[in-house]
């Protein structure tokens, strides 16, 4: 009878996105709260992962997880949000979701299949067309064109890699130390690099792949792969009652506890946040933990004061170069080489993100 009671008091809590950040807060609280988790997709992937699977795809088994694995005791939506009101979430497929905590964690806006099966067989053709080509056009020299660039030029050493970038120096997000170790590396294992300069995607051929740059210069390449920046999944909000609540870059301006401005019950985590820090995984990771452990201190009905708060974390980064080397910025010093390919490059810290989503490392159940 008592836990029946315990039940009904159970407050209703709706999480819009299953990313890095989404997943962990969903898991972490489903037993404490009526948990809906709302995503487009049936699965999380493991972001940082996604490289590694396109050279060897029986990586993703373990990087790509349905949301049903580790949401034992919550709803799912598959579903995008399409409106919030000050009590309920609209989807695009008709269901209206009332709410006593929100959580935004939507991040940015990947085009990926909606089941896991299919996401897993788009690794497979991805994987292929790296095996079949000769010569390949990586755009985009940021941590996804040059992390995708050093997994093929390691598991496919034969294969003519081509990275073009618009800046004057790739990872422009850290360091130039780091970016100018990065760029000697990727010379040792023979990628071509050229920096300020764009290329038409549109300009090659069904029979011959010849791409033009911004310099005139042609680029011969039997497949390319885009690696700009993608844009935050910020724009359906400037529809909500939240839009004056976005930043001139789109990301929901978040106070130190992670609610949303101005909001009483509504937090946002992750990249869609305007915390000024770099957007990583282990940085989302933290906003899942802490946003967890205030809703927990609401739910329960403690006070505001009691509530943690958000520091924003110095620029620190690891880029990985292949399987075995990366090159990692910290505050004070910049390292290239086996020791941070130690830390990230072997395993991609899968099993460690498995494992806090309370799965096995490494065996999946299909």
């Amino acid at each position: 009878m008592e836990s029946q009671e315990l039940e009904g008091q159970k407050k209703k809590l709706v999480i819009i996105g299953g990313g890095v950040a989404g997943s962990l807060l969903a898991k972490t609280l489903q037993f404490l709260a009526e948990v809906t988790l709302i995503d487009p997709k049936e699965y999380f992937e493991i972001p940082w992962a996604s490289l590694r699977s396109m050279v060897e795809p029986s990586f993703a088994a373990r990087s790509v997880i349905n949301h049903k694995d580790y949401l034992t005791n919550g709803r799912i939506i598959t579903s995008t949000a399409v409106n919030i009101t000050e009590t309920e979430v609209l989807t695009a497929d008709g269901h209206s979701i009332a709410y006593d905590y929100l959580v935004v964690a939507t991040g940015h806006s990947y085009a990926v299949p909606k089941t896991r099966t299919e996401r897993l067989n788009q690794f497979k053709a991805e994987n292929q067309k790296i095996f079949s080509a000769h010569s390949i056009l990586i755009v985009g020299g940021g941590p996804t064109g040059v992390e995708l660039a050093g997994e093929i030029a390691v598991d496919f050493p034969g294969k003519n890699i081509t990275l073009v970038h618009k800046g004057s120096r790739l990872l422009e997000f850290i360091g130039q130390k780091a970016a100018k170790r990065t760029m000697n590396w990727l010379k040792s294992k023979r990628v071509e690099v050229k920096l300020e300069q764009k290329v038409d995607l549109g300009s090659d051929s069904d029979e011959i792949k010849m791409y033009k740059t911004s310099a005139g210069e042609t680029i011969r390449a039997d497949c390319h792969f885009l690696c700009t920046g993608i844009p935050l999944c910020s724009a359906w909000l400037k529809e909500t009652m939240l839009k004056n609540n976005l930043d001139s870059q789109g990301r929901l301006r978040v106070d130190e506890s992670l609610k949303v401005k101005g909001r009483k019950n509504i937090f946002a985590i992750g990249d869609i946040t305007d915390v000024p820090e770099i957007k990583q995984g282990f940085l989302a990771h933290k906003h899942a933990l802490l946003a967890a452990k205030n809703l927990k201190i609401l739910m329960m009905g403690g006070r505001e004061s009691k509530m943690a708060t958000y520091k924003a974390s110095s620029a620190i980064a690891i880029v990985s170069l292949g399987r075995t080397e990366a090159v990692a910025q910290f505050p004070f010093t910049t390292i290239i080489g086996c020791i941070p390919g130690m830390i990230k490059s072997k395993d991609l810290f899968v099993g460690k993100t498995r494992k806090q989503l309370g799965l096995e490392p490494d065996v999946v159940h299909d």
